[in-house]
């Protein structure tokens, strides 16, 4: 992708403006952002709770002094004149608070309005959505790039996708399946997002059917994201399970906005499992989460064992991993790629947030706007961060 010269903007007080920075992965974002921002980055620490964030600053400076002078904006999500102040002050506004769909929808206004890139972590299919049909118009007009599932999800799933696609020829149709596999555990945000987005399932089909009407038709080419079938890969030598999440949607938009995707384009997504028994039972409590999140007792009973603020402690999150694994054929070329990297909820979500925060701020970027993805926002600049920063990206066999 072609690189431009970043935004020209007004000047604003911030660089980057975290949001929720004292909630679990917020904490994690800001802890890697204090050990990582350059010098001269202007950033500051946003929340509800003005004690929590200066108890989040003491600890942060800790690993950097300077961080004892780090700005504090107080605001709450659901406060549009807050909100509005907060957008106007930053360059890049990146948010934690989820689930989105109840607290993400007056950020992403704020953030059109002002021009200001906005960043977060939603894997909400209806919030991404809904962000687009009310204000990615908006946003194309003031400059504002706005860039949702900056974390697991989906940076390896785009990312990795395009990385594979840049290894087969151009201008023919091209396959990529992939293969994800990780030992992690989850935090009580995570699982309140993930239980809002199943108990909404109506709401969820009504805003991809308002997308479709706004989204322009692709002319001349074709990319698509289909779930696939059980089976098993030969090529990775495990039991491949259909995820249903919201990376082969923003992998297939990637492809719609990209010509170097090919005239035809199509990505499957799965859960890479080594034996059936467990295939069949991930696939059983799926199934079950599923039922469980449609019966509001149920639900509330689940949210309940895990609270928004907890999550898996450090040693936990020490030994776990991801692996990304991608299948790319077209034009007579056949590779296996991988994005492989450590804990991926929550160590390498906030170093993948952090990293998108700061490529928006400081990295030359195309000269695009409006509700994008990862690859077309960011794509090589932040391949090139994120494999400084120690996620790998790798060809592991091509013919």
């Amino acid at each position: 992708m072609n690189a431009t010269v970043p935004h020209d903007r007004p000047e604003r007080a911030y660089d980057v403006v975290l949001f929720g920075a004292t909630g679990f992965v917020g904490a994690l974002t800001a802890e890697y952002l204090a050990a990582h921002a350059p010098a001269g980055c202007r950033w500051a620490l946003a929340g509800r709770d003005t004690a929590k964030l200066e108890r989040l600053r003491e600890r942060l400076s800790l690993i950097d002094p300077a961080c004892a002078e780090l700005p504090l904006l107080r605001a709450d999500a659901r406060d549009p004149a807050a909100v509005r102040e907060l957008a106007a002050s930053t360059r890049v506004l990146a948010t934690t608070v989820g689930p989105y769909i109840w607290y993400g929808a007056e950020l992403v206004a704020a953030c059109a309005e002002a021009g200001t890139d906005y960043v977060d972590l939603t894997g909400e299919p209806e919030f991404v959505d809904r962000m687009y049909v009310e204000h990615d118009a908006r946003a194309r007009e003031t400059g504002a790039r706005i860039v949702h599932a900056c974390g697991f999800d989906s940076i390896p799933a785009d990312l990795g996708a395009y990385f594979t696609v840049r290894q087969l020829p151009q201008g023919v149709p091209l396959t990529v399946d992939g293969f994800i596999r990780s030992n992690a555990l989850f935090s009580g945000g995570t699982l309140a997002s993930a239980l809002t987005a199943l108990s909404r399932g109506p709401q969820t089909a009504a805003a991809a059917r308002a997308r479709r009407l706004h989204e322009p038709r692709l002319l001349g080419r074709r990319a698509r994201g289909p779930i696939g079938v059980p089976r098993f890969s030969r090529e990775t030598g495990t039991w491949a399970m259909p995820l249903p999440t919201l990376d082969p949607r923003i992998v297939a938009r990637s492809a719609a906005a990209l010509e170097r995707y090919g005239p035809d384009f199509r990505y499957r997504h799965y859960a890479s499992v080594k034996h059936l028994p467990v295939a069949v039972g991930g696939t059983a409590a799926l199934g079950a989460t599923v039922a469980l999140a449609q019966v509001p007792p149920a639900r509330r009973w689940l949210m309940d064992r895990w609270e928004p603020g907890q999550g898996p402690d450090a040693e936990r999150r020490a030994c776990s991993w991801f692996t990304a694994r991608f299948v790319g054929e077209g034009g007579g070329r056949r590779v296996l790629t991988e994005v492989s990297g450590g804990d991926p909820g929550y160590g390498e979500t906030a170093k993948m947030l952090a990293e998108s925060a700061l490529c928006l701020a400081h990295d030359a970027l195309p000269a695009v706007s409006g509700q994008l993805t990862t690859t077309v926002a960011m794509g090589d600049a932040l391949t090139a961060r994120l494999q400084k920063a120690g996620i790998t990206f790798r060809v592991a066999d091509a013919r």
